[in-house]
């Protein structure tokens, strides 16, 4: 039998080969430009690689090498359709922060069987180099090199390394140019797409390994010198206050010794927070009954099927440039809503211990002014370890399935009932003497999406049946109008108990539903939505029977949830603490996205491609994008640091 040794240089070509296909094929299948000056990095570093593998499996015998070779290639294949996996269900790339998240990565994995059978081409187009090699698993012969090729190889791996670290100085001045994301930035999708798969998953290995603090650079408030004279607003008749509290950043600098945390003093204290408005204390005394609403999304929100939806979203405070950024899924929703940080890379862990200290924490907030608080999820209590972190915020009678809520609606069907929840809880706080603050967490519209696999979707199936669209958007539809009376149900019980007049709800999702594809959502979708910003537009419902409606036209989104809230209930904040913005302020309008893609009011930014695209296709000038770049890069970083130093203690002594 002719056996094919991979001997010499041979193995060395052979994997780049393989390596350079997989990228490729990978590009390819997720749509991202394959042929750019990044492409560059990529081929580099696939010159790295193989040459590293080429070392690694030409030491031993036959036998020996061989393993070690198709383990590789079989790694590899595997990182490749794992992104591949993960980035077409949730439209996020896997980090490995995500593995604090033990629970969503169980998740995950149980849904794994249907991703890969729902990406089964690409699956197989991945793994096709290790397929054919297990093909012809007889006929190759993986020799022993000569001690004189390794150290070629030796001397090449060093070379093209320093060739990689000189190509990231070109165009290095960019936003988020390659030497940016390689030394001093911390974005996986951009990584990615910038250094291709394997690249990146090696910066994230070793970042998670070694550690990763990202550089801060305070900048001046921007100024648009286009800006009319007779556009700048008149000084306004009322004073308002900051909702800041009295914290002495300078003494903290000066007896800092660690210096990313005095770098955080330095930043906040340069804060200015934002300014109290003719809305603050608006809902002062009234009850707050708080959701996040699994999968929600203004694609939900129809007259016909979900009246109720439709009635608070167009009423009371009626927010038009909302956004629920999806970043780690339904974790990093709940952390943006009830923190107002934006969940950055790396906050699971601090957050899911539930051992921070957080002096704004809502059910701590609302306690505060003499308010009884309770937690509801009709679901698994200790999923996420959401236990923890609830009690972390101050909900110390926190009730889901497995820990009470079991003997009260039908735990054992998938997903639960959010009407069952409702009228189930209801009488808990509704006799309080003191006013109550709720905090419910819905799981009836989760996915899968499909009347064989939601005990929902199929409960309202002949409500959606005269709706002509696929089946899994429609069984979306389905679940969704759960919610919708749900909410009728509490709107009703509050009417009935006299406290409706005195009762504000508010309602945010915690992601798009993303176990429906673009195209899929598009389906149902009154216009067409990109797969990065506009998938993710949804909505804010803030309502109080009593108020007129409030139309809102800044941008916002879901870490904008809390300080909006606590300024029109009261409740004493520093606003410069947390990251989101009080929606209601003059502070400018903002949403910030997974790979650092952002809306602000006068415009998109994409980060993939770099391109901004104003709001009314006015031109806006280079350094404001500059500026808000900047801008957000530092909020995420100090969102991230907030979590992994524990900031609030140091700063608030907790």
């Amino acid at each position: 039998m002719k056996k094919y040794k991979l001997k010499k240089f041979n193995v060395l070509l052979f994997t780049f080969i393989i390596l350079m296909f997989l990228e490729i094929s990978f590009r390819m299948l997720t749509n991202v430009t394959v042929f750019n000056i990044s492409f560059l990095y990529v081929i580099l570093y696939n010159i790295f690689a193989s040459l590293l593998i080429s070392f690694i499996v030409t030491w031993g015998g036959n036998k020996f090498n061989k393993i070690i070779y198709y383990l590789s290639i079989f790694i590899i294949s595997f990182i490749y359709a794992l992104q591949l996996c993960i980035y077409k269900m949730f439209g996020f790339y896997f980090d490995l922060s995500l593995l604090s998240a033990t629970d969503q990565v169980a998740s995950f994995a149980g849904d794994g069987l249907n991703l890969i059978l729902e990406n089964i081409l690409g699956v197989v187009i991945l793994f096709l180099p290790f397929i054919l090699l297990l093909v012809f698993i007889r006929k190759i012969v993986v020799n022993k090199s000569e001690i004189k090729f390794n150290i070629i190889k030796l001397v090449a791996f060093v070379l093209v390394y320093l060739i990689f670290i000189g190509a990231l100085f070109i165009n290095s001045d960019g936003i988020n140019s390659a030497k940016d994301l390689y030394f001093n930035v911390s974005n996986n999708e951009l990584n990615i797409r910038k250094f291709g798969v394997l690249n990146a998953f090696r910066i994230d290995v070793k970042r998670s390994i070694f550690g990763f603090d990202v550089s801060v650079n305070i900048p001046n408030n921007y100024v648009d010198g286009n800006e009319k004279e007779e556009n700048i607003p008149e000084e306004p008749e009322i004073v308002y206050e900051y909702n800041n509290k009295d914290i002495d950043f300078d003494n903290l600098i000066a007896n800092e010794t660690n210096g990313t945390v005095k770098m955080m003093h330095e930043y906040f204290n340069n804060e200015s927070g934002t300014l109290q408005n003719e809305y603050t204390k608006y809902f002062e005394g009234k009850n707050l009954i708080l959701f996040m609403a699994e999968s929600f999304n203004e694609i939900a929100v129809r007259e016909d099927i979900t009246p109720t939806l439709y009635k608070l979203v167009n009423s009371g405070f009626k927010f038009n440039n909302f956004y629920t950024p999806t970043i780690s899924s339904t974790i990093g929703g709940e952390f943006q809503e009830l923190t107002g940080l934006v969940a950055a890379s790396g906050f699971l862990s601090p957050w899911k211990s539930g051992e921070n200290y957080y002096p704004f924490g809502v059910a701590t907030a609302f306690q505060n002014l003499g308010y009884n608080t309770y937690a509801y999820h009709d679901h698994t209590y200790t999923f996420q370890s959401r236990h923890k972190y609830l009690a972390s915020l101050g909900f110390d009678n926190y009730l889901g399935c497995k820990n009470g809520l079991e003997s009260r609606i039908n735990c054992n069907q998938w997903p639960e009932s959010d009407v069952e929840m409702i009228e189930a809880t209801f009488d808990d706080y509704i006799t309080s003497e003191n006013p109550f603050m709720v905090y419910y967490v819905t799981v009836s519209g989760h996915g899968d999406y499909g009347f064989d696999y939601s005990a929902i979707a199929r409960k309202h199936k002949d409500d959606v049946a005269n709706l002509n669209y696929s089946e899994k958007p429609l069984s979306y539809l389905a679940a969704q109008i759960e919610l919708d009376q749900a909410l009728e149900l509490l709107i009703k019980k509050l009417d009935e108990a006299g406290e409706l007049e005195d009762t504000v709800i508010a309602l945010v999702g915690d992601h798009y539903p993303y176990y429906l594809s673009l195209e899929e959502v598009n389906e149902i979708a009154s216009y067409e939505k990109d797969s990065v910003v506009e998938i993710n537009r949804s909505n804010f419902i803030l309502w109080n029977s009593e108020m007129d409606m409030v139309e809102v036209d800044k941008v916002g989104s879901q870490i904008d949830v809390l300080p909006t809230i606590y300024n029109l209930f009261g409740v004493e904040y520093d606003s410069r603490l947390i990251i989101g913005k009080d929606i209601l302020s003059t502070e400018p309008g903002l949403a910030i996205f997974g790979n650092s893609s952002w809306v602000s009011d006068k415009g998109t930014y994409f980060a993939s491609s770099g391109e901004f695209v104003s709001k009314d296709g006015s031109e806006v000038a280079s350094e404001y994008v500059k500026y808000m770049n900047n801008v957000v890069s530092n909020k995420i970083t100090m969102s991230r640091y907030i979590m992994k130093y524990d900031y609030y203690r140091k700063v608030l002594g907790g």
